[in-house]
């Protein structure tokens, strides 16, 4: 599970794009709750975020997402 929360620049926002294309699940922090949503905002219009949270949501939905990955089939090559 890749994340992003408030800071600025593109960086990072790459990063998780290149996260999700690799079919890792993305969070990003909302408008709202960020001091400083540049960065947040470059990851949701590259296409980076799947889904967009306030911070005080973040943590439960890392949780819900690693739980998810768990409890999923693995296969073996």
């Amino acid at each position: 599970t890749g994340v992003i929360l408030t800071g600025m620049g593109k960086d990072g926002a790459k990063g998780l794009l290149a996260m999700r294309q690799a079919g890792a699940r993305t969070l990003g922090q909302d408008e709202a709750s960020c001091v400083v949503y540049g960065m947040p905002r470059a990851a949701f219009e590259l296409g980076a975020v799947e889904r967009q949270l306030p911070l005080s949501r973040m943590a439960p939905a890392i949780l819900e997402s690693c739980a998810a990955r768990t409890a999923a089939p693995q296969t073996v090559a």
